[in-house]
C-alpha cells in the first residue's frame, strides 16, 4: 500500500464545537432533560402519528411497551425529527426502521449506556420461523435502513450464545445501520462476532456515521461493513470466543473505491485477551468483489497489549496491503513504529485523515 502525500489546504473550523454547539450530540452525554422526555405523559392516549415524541416504558407508564410498536407508530417519509424516548428496562425484543422512516431518535431516558438494553439473539444461521436462515444482515437486533438516524444512552446487544448451539454460521449483529447522517452518541454495541455492521444503501451510496463515548465489544470483524464512519472518544474491547480461545478481528471495512472507510480517532482498544493475540483489522471484500477498495484508519488511540506487532492481515485471498490501512500517533503497548508491515501516515497526510473529511461537510444537527 502507498500513501501519497497531497496538497495542502485550508483546513476547516474545528468540527468538535460545532457539534456541541449544534446539537448537544457533541462529546460528552447531555443530561435526558436535553431530549424531550416523557413529560408526565404516562398513561396518557395513544399520541397521534405526526408526534414529536413517543414514550416507550415496559411497565405500560408510556405510550408504548416495546420499541418497534413506537417505530410502527411514526408516519412514512416523516419530514421532521421523532423522538422515541425509552425508559430504562431490557426490551427483548428485534426492532427495525425501514428507509421510508427517517429522522428517528431512540433516547434512552437517562444519561447511562446500560440503563436501556434492546437485546436479541438471532444469528446467522438461526432458522427462520418461514424456512431458511436469517442471514448476518438479517440477524441485527437493531436494523436501521433509514437516512438521518440518531441513537443515544442506551444500548445494543445480541447475546446469542456460541457455545453449543449447534449453529455452524455463529455471525450475530447487534446493530446495523444502512443509512447516511447517522449519530451513535453514548451508545454501547455488544456482542461476540459481528457486533456493530456500519454499511450503506448500496455501493454506490454514501452512509455516513457519527460515533462518539460508545462502549464497542465483541471478538472477529466486530466493526464492519462499507459506511464512512468515525469512531470518536470510544472504547472498544476484544473479548475472548466462546471455546475461551484469544484472537480476533477489530475491523472487516469493505469500502468502495473512492469513498471513505472507517477512522478510529481519540479511542481505546483494549480487551480480556492474551498478549499480542489480536489484528486492528483486516480487508473485507464482500462476496469477492475485487473492485472494492477497502480503508481503515487508527489515529490518536491508546492500544493495548492486545494489539499484534503486525497489526492488519489478508482476509479471503486480499492483501491488506493492496489496500488501505495504516495509523497515525497511537499509543500504548500496543503502538509501534513505521515498517512494512506497520504503514504510518505523515503529518502532511494526516491532515486530510480528519474527522471532517471523513463526514464530508455533513454536520450533526437535532
Amino acid at each position: 500500500m502507498t500513501l501519497s502525500p497531497r496538497r495542502p489546504r485550508r483546513r476547516p473550523a474545528p468540527l468538535i464545537g460545532s457539534l456541541a454547539l449544534a446539537t448537544g450530540v457533541g462529546l460528552a452525554a447531555a443530561p435526558a432533560a436535553d431530549w424531550p422526555g416523557d413529560g408526565g405523559r404516562a398513561h396518557a392516549a395513544t399520541p397521534t402519528a405526526a408526534a414529536a415524541t413517543l414514550v416507550v416504558a415496559k411497565d405500560g407508564s408510556g405510550n408504548y411497551t416495546t420499541v418497534q410498536a413506537a417505530v410502527d407508530a411514526v408516519p412514512a417519509n416523516n419530514p421532521s425529527a421523532v423522538t422515541i424516548s425509552i425508559k430504562p428496562g431490557t426490551y427483548r425484543e428485534t426492532v427495525k426502521v425501514p428507509a421510508n422512516k427517517p429522522h428517528i431518535r431512540l433516547a434512552g431516558t437517562t444519561s447511562g449506556k446500560n440503563d436501556v438494553t434492546i437485546v436479541y439473539n438471532n444469528a446467522s444461521g438461526t432458522p427462520k420461523p418461514g424456512g431458511g436462515t436469517y442471514g448476518t444482515s438479517g440477524s441485527a437486533t437493531v436494523a436501521v435502513e433509514a437516512d438521518d438516524f440518531q441513537a443515544r444512552n442506551l444500548q445494543f446487544v445480541n447475546d446469542f450464545n456460541e457455545a453449543g448451539s449447534g449453529i455452524t454460521d455463529k455471525q450475530a449483529v447487534a446493530l446495523r445501520t444502512a443509512g447516511d447522517r447517522i449519530v451513535l452518541d453514548n451508545i454501547g454495541a455488544v456482542g461476540d462476532q459481528d457486533t456493530l455492521l456500519l454499511d450503506s444503501a448500496g455501493k454506490d451510496k454514501v452512509g455516513r456515521v457519527y460515533i462518539n463515548n460508545a462502549w464497542i465489544q465483541g471478538n472477529v470483524d466486530f466493526i464492519f461493513g462499507r459506511a464512512s464512519a468515525v469512531i470518536d472518544k470510544s472504547a472498544i474491547r476484544l473479548v475472548k470466543r466462546y471455546d475461551g480461545s484469544s484472537g480476533g478481528y477489530v475491523a472487516a471495512p469493505s469500502t468502495a473505491a473512492g469513498k471513505k472507510g472507517f477512522l478510529f480517532i481519540n479511542s481505546n482498544i483494549t480487551g480480556d485477551v492474551s498478549s499480542r493475540s489480536c489484528y486492528l483489522g483486516r480487508p473485507w471484500h464482500a462476496g469477492g468483489d475485487a473492485s472494492l477498495d477497502p480503508q481503515a484508519i487508527v489515529r490518536n488511540t491508546d492500544l493495548s497489549a492486545a494489539i499484534k506487532t503486525t497489526p492488519w492481515t489478508d482476509m479471503s485471498g486480499f492483501s491488506w496491503k493492496d489496500d488501505r490501512f495504516a495509523e497515525y500517533k497511537n499509543t500504548g503497548a500496543g503502538s509501534g513504529a513505521a515498517s512494512a508491515d506497520r504503514p504510518q501516515l505523515t503529518g502532511a497526510q494526516a491532515a486530510d485523515y480528519e474527522i471532517a473529511d471523513w463526514l464530508g461537510g455533513w454536520q450533526p444537527s437535532s
